[in-house]
Order: structure tokens, then C-alpha cells, then sequence
């Protein structure tokens, strides 16, 4: 979390986002001295820090979960570790959902607006943040986008998350679901190298199913380590240059949409 990897200063568009460092580097800070009285107060220091910094965050995406109500607007948190695939998948979705619905987009990533122009490519609006050395977007960031957006009633925000499957699995930002994106070029064993984020999600999407004869990657196996650190997860086969399990993905889209309606 936040207290312990060193997140660094964001920018939306150029501007500061939110300044993420609280005065401490948790990696500089260790134990010392023969007692360990240190290394336990230290210890306790930290977790007071992550708490006070969940709970600012949780309170921040609590406002954003009501404005998002407030508008009827349904938002998707993307998360993945780099290379999975998502802002494919997000630019096949927008070209194929863009006339069922308004659609508006958040960029996280550490540094470029590349993703962020490839969006704009489409028509759709969107807005980078680049969270500097923070490896996750935050709810406060989220916000000061999305007011930036201000996505149009019943339409559709995705966020798409700085690649990385630890931190973000911690950090509400106010959305209806995170969706995690696990890529068969990654290993099959992912749900219980990194268990928080599949256990935070409510949709797995196995992506780039189209290069399974060429890769080492059983697809029962991540399936069930899956449903072992989430019982019941839904999840979907998709190929977003192909175009495998597309129409089950939309299906997924635009049923939650109408809940959100």
C-alpha cells in the first residue's frame, strides 16, 4: 500500500493530481537496536499510516460512488499488470458499444498520455493521469477526472488502472466493479500470486485467448486457482483483436448498465 511502496506525485493533464508522499519512506525505514522496540513501534507507525490513507481513500470513493449514482452513470475499474491487453480491449469496446452509449474514459499510468490519445482516437473524451512513481490510481484522482469528464447521464466511465496487480486491488475508487484482466501469455498460476485482486474483482476476463496453441497456459487451472481466492467469479474467454467472447463481454457491459440506469 501507499504507507510502504513510496507512491510519488500525480498530474491530470499536466496538472497535480494529489501529492502522495506523507512524509515517510517505508522503505528506508528498518530496525535497529538489540531490543526490537523500534522495529515494533515502526511496525505500528506504518499501519497507522495505511489505515489513515484506506480510510481518506475510502471516504473519497464513497463521494464518487454517489455522484456516480447520482448520474446513473456505471463505473468500471480495469486492472491487470502491464501488457495484458486492456487498452485494446478498451478501444475494441468503445468502437463497438459507442452507439449504445455515452462512452468517457480515465487513463492511469505512470508516465505518457499515449494511451490516453489512443482513446481520444475513437471520439470518446479522455483524461490521463500520471501518478509520477505511484503505482496506482486513487479515488481522489479519480475524482478530480471525473469532474474534468463530467460523463453524461446513464453512459459509461471506464478507468483504466496503472498495470499492476497489488495496489489497486486495496484502493476503492468509487466504481460498480472492478474487472481484472489476466492475458494467457502471463502464467495460469496469477489468481494465487496475487490473490487480493482477484478476490476484490467481480469479472475475470482471460484475454488474447487466440495465442493459447502457441503459449504454455492452461486455462482450467487459472479458472479454478481463481474461484479458489473468489468462490463464484465470473468469468469470461476473450480474444479483443479477434474478437472471441466480445458479445458476452458487451452483454456483461450493458446488463450492469441498466442496473445502473
Amino acid at each position: 500500500m501507499c504507507g510502504v511502496c513510496g507512491c510519488g506525485q500525480a498530474t491530470v493533464e499536466g496538472r497535480t493530481a494529489h501529492d502522495h508522499h506523507h512524509g515517510h519512506d517505508g522503505h528506508r525505514h528498518h530496525a535497529h537496536g538489540p531490543e526490537g522496540r523500534h522495529a515494533a513501534a515502526e511496525r505500528s507507525r506504518i499501519l497507522r499510516v495505511e489505515r489513515d490513507i484506506l480510510g481518506r481513500n475510502d471516504a473519497r470513493a464513497a463521494s464518487n460512488r454517489a455522484w456516480f449514482a447520482e448520474r446513473g452513470v456505471l463505473a468500471l475499474n480495469l486492472v491487470s499488470s502491464p501488457g495484458s491487453g486492456k487498452t485494446t480491449l478498451l478501444v475494441r469496446s468503445i468502437a463497438d458499444l459507442g452507439d449504445t452509449a455515452s462512452i468517457a474514459v480515465i487513463e492511469g499510468d505512470q508516465q505518457t498520455s499515449f494511451d490516453a490519445e489512443r482513446i481520444r482516437e475513437t471520439g470518446v473524451p479522455a483524461v490521463q493521469v500520471n501518478t509520477g512513481k505511484g503505482c496506482h490510481l486513487d479515488a481522489e484522482m479519480v475524482a478530480r477526472a471525473a469532474a474534468d469528464l463530467s460523463p453524461g447521464p446513464g453512459g459509461l466511465l471506464f478507468i483504466e488502472n496503472v498495470g499492476n496487480l497489488v495496489c489497486p486491488a486495496a484502493f476503492d475508487l468509487g466504481e460498480a466493479h472492478k474487472v481484472v484482466i489476466l492475458s494467457v501469455t502471463e502464467g495460469d498460476d496469477k489468481p494465487l500470486k496475487y490473490p487480493d485482486m482477484f478476490h476484490a474483482a467481480d469479472l475475470m476476463i482471460l484475454n488474447k485467448v487466440d495465442l493459447l496453441p502457441y503459449v504454455s497456459f492452461d486455462m482450467e487451472r487459472c479458472v479454478d486457482l481463481a474461484r479458489r481466492v473468489h468462490p463464484g467469479l465470473e468469468v469470461l474467454r476473450v480474444s479483443a483483436t479477434r474478437g472471441d467472447g466480445l458479445a458476452d463481454w458487451y452483454r456483461w457491459i450493458l446488463d450492469r448498465r441498466a442496473e445502473a440506469a
